[in-house]
């Protein structure tokens, strides 16, 4: 189940606050209160999940941060359209007795004739929610039926164990009072805090006798928006797919590559057509994006292209408008950039966008809009002139744009050989359907020929030189790139191959391993250089260390989150592997944000997804002096007190290509436009499209 979600209009930040354990965070917009992101997210999630909130906050550099508001979306909600939801939607107010979540395992029987007992044993509760300070909660149950009350004892954990009854007589109350199952986190100063509760309709009780299992808490009473706290645009679509074995889709994807290989002779390919014909512009990405990843996993990407720029010319009159239109040429090409191009285009202005943002250069070239600021040593303060502040920001440009220009210009190099062949596949189309001299010109990128600057804001005169230098640079690197060999990239073939799998990722980490009989010291992390690749996670104390101990990724059983109070942070997480003797070892990782843990969670869960030997439960704590710091149990070899979350996964760009996903996702537009193609009356060669597939998981 794969929900996605683009951010348009949203203060400060947000946090989607499920209880699983993927939060994406976006950047902070200073200074406005009606700021812009456009950020996605594509977040797997199990199907057990029932909300989505998105909590929105004012952050503070000296405090901590101020909540505005909140969006909860429910899965009913969402699922109810299945095109999506896309519109405002005004933040509410967060009561704390709406902030709830976590489950608790109960039994309910009703007992005896004469007279009749309600019995209800509570018996232990998991993630609940975290009111106190330091990161956990001291819940204790009220149990309510017919103006009767029980409580249950104390616990000091978010992971309470209680193994606690409690009866009521049935023959005295109404047949319609419900049971009431409250839990709170007791306070000794302030009043007590609502963690949520469960009701039970007693009269379908009966018939049935008895009721065990994990029964979600809910808030109180709901309050609705008032519109007071502002509103927040999100564009959101929940999509819950079966995705059936390989072999279920091999028919449909040898009658696509058919359409697309050497084999065609000239003929024009009629499946490829019939899918561009039918297709609406509503699903035009989402279709292109699909296919190009269906057909770079098979190794025919350069084949597709070729294919859909000869359809694209045969409609195109004007070379000018080449690529304008919403069409399924224009959406692939797009997306092939994406796929195939993400990697090297971070490699190429990583370096120089990462050093912009850590200098935090104030640059305003606008006489309108400078901000005058203090400069020079304390007790000698003097204000810049707003003459002093354009000359700094038009060298400190000049300096950003020269060094952007030197590192395309060098990029030719190790530009991926696809995206050159993809580009002089297209130079070639062009060249051949306008060969006339006039059709021969580079069309102008970026704004960069001398008309066009010169039309731009009087302030931005000062960087036209800068640009001009560029301009000779700029087409020779675009001739460079369409001027490459017919060699094959068996590099990005290899990383983008589906059978391949490869998950990489890389980076500096504070890291803390257990053994058996280790004890926590007080601050147990070190600095380490840890890798992940197709086969391992490795980890060093330095980048290019001889020396590394690594894990065996099939070893690994479960990676989870840690509760803050273990360590003292919130970005700490768990590896949970086995080792030779069966023993089971820890190893710990703090991130240095939120958006860190995400993406090693992330990336650690998918590169494990084939695992056989994982965990169903875990504990999110810590085992200090003889007990776990969650749940409080003393057997160290307890299977744990919260549920492990293996599907959760946030998607990043470098995450290996889904052949069966890609295949289910074609199969099911196929199915939404049958008709159209019926109506086409357009035979696939000598056989038609299969539009039947089996239902069946294994």
């Amino acid at each position: 189940m794969v929900l996605s979600y683009d951010l348009i209009s949203m203060p400060f930040n947000v946090d989607n606050s499920m209880t699983l354990s993927i939060s994406p965070r976006t950047a902070t917009i200073w200074k406005t209160l009606s700021p812009f992101w456009g950020e996605e997210y594509n977040v797997h999630l199990p199907p057990s999940f029932h909300t989505i909130s998105f909590h929105v906050l004012d952050e503070d550099s000296l405090s901590r941060d101020d909540v505005i508001g909140k969006v909860s979306i429910n899965k009913e909600a969402l699922a109810a359209k299945p095109q999506g939801l896309d519109g405002w939607v005004n933040l509410t107010e967060i009561d704390p007795d709406e902030e709830v979540q976590g489950e608790i395992h109960l039994q309910i029987s009703v007992l005896g004739d004469i007279p009749r007992i309600l019995r209800c044993q509570v018996l232990e509760a998991r993630d609940l929610a975290k009111k106190d300070r330091n990161g956990a909660s001291d819940p204790f149950v009220r149990v309510r039926y017919n103006c009767k009350t029980h409580e249950s004892v104390i616990k000091k954990s978010c992971y309470p164990r209680w193994n606690e009854s409690f009866e009521f007589e049935l023959d005295d109350a109404p047949l319609d009072t419900p049971l009431s199952v409250e839990v709170w986190d007791w306070d000794l100063v302030s009043k007590n805090d609502f963690l949520g509760k469960v009701l039970f309709n007693i009269h379908r009780l009966q018939s049935a006798h008895q009721e065990e299992g994990w029964f979600r808490l809910v808030p109180d009473k709901p309050k609705h928006s008032q519109g007071t706290l502002g509103s927040l645009r999100l564009q959101l679509r929940l999509r819950d797919e079966t995705v059936l074995p390989s072999g279920h889709y091999q028919p449909l994807t040898e009658l696509l590559c058919q359409s697309v290989g050497p084999h065609l002779n000239g003929n024009w390919p009629d499946l490829i057509m019939l899918v561009d014909e039918t297709t609406t512009a509503e699903s035009r990405q989402e279709v292109a994006s699909n296919l190009v990843k269906l057909f770079l996993g098979q190794g025919l990407a350069k084949e597709f292209l070729d294919v859909l720029f000869k359809l694209e010319l045969d409609k195109t009159s004007e070379p000018n408008t080449l690529f304008r239109s919403n069409s399924l040429a224009s959406k692939s090409m797009e997306s092939f950039l994406k796929v195939a191009g993400m990697q090297y285009l971070h490699r190429l202005l990583g370096p120089l966008i990462n050093r912009i943002f850590e200098e935090k250069k104030y640059v305003e070239l606008d006489p309108n809009k400078v901000e005058l600021k203090e400069a020079g040593c304390t007790g000698l303060h003097r204000v810049h002139t707003e003459a002093e502040v354009i000359q700094q920001s038009t060298s400190l440009l000049q300096s950003y744009l020269s060094e952007l220009l030197h590192a395309i210009v060098q990029s030719a190099s190790y530009c991926p050989v696809a995206l050159c062949q993809a580009f002089q596949q297209l130079y070639q189309c062009v060249n051949k359907r306008f060969p006339e001299p006039e059709y021969r010109a580079i069309q102008t990128i970026g704004n960069l020929d001398t008309l066009t600057c010169c039309s731009k804001e009087p302030w931005m005169v000062p960087l036209q030189p800068a640009i001009q230098l560029g301009i000779t640079q700029l087409k020779d690197f675009i001739i460079r790139l369409v001027s490459c060999d017919n060699s094959e990239d068996l590099g990005l073939q290899q990383r983008m191959s589906l059978q391949c799998g490869s998950m990489e990722k890389e980076g500096f980490i504070l890291l803390h391993r257990t053994k058996d009989k280790s004890m926590l010291m007080t601050s147990p992390f070190k600095k380490y250089y840890v890798s992940l690749n197709k086969d391992t996670l490795s980890y060093a104390r330095t980048q290019h260390s001889k020396k590394s101990s690594f894990i065996s990724l099939p070893r690994i059983r479960a990676v989870e989150k840690v509760e803050e109070k273990s360590f003292g942070s919130a970005n700490v997480m768990q590896i949970i592997s086995s080792r030779d003797n069966g023993l089971v070892e820890k190893l710990y990782l703090d991130c240095k944000s939120v958006n860190e843990l995400n993406q090693w969670l992330s990336a650690l869960r998918k590169a494990c997804s084939h695992n056989t030997d994982t965990l169903s439960s875990y504990h999110p704590g810590i085992y200090k002096g003889d007990r776990w710091s969650c749940c409080h149990q003393k057997d160290k070899a307890d299977p744990g007190c919260d549920k492990t979350k293996h599907g959760v996964t946030l998607q990043e760009w470098y995450d290996p290509l889904d052949p069966d996903l890609e295949s289910q996702l074609i199969y099911r537009h196929l199915i939404g436009v049958r008709q159209a193609m019926r109506y086409s009356s357009k035979p696939i060669g000598e056989t038609y499209i299969p539009l039947v597939c089996s239902h069946r998981q294994n």
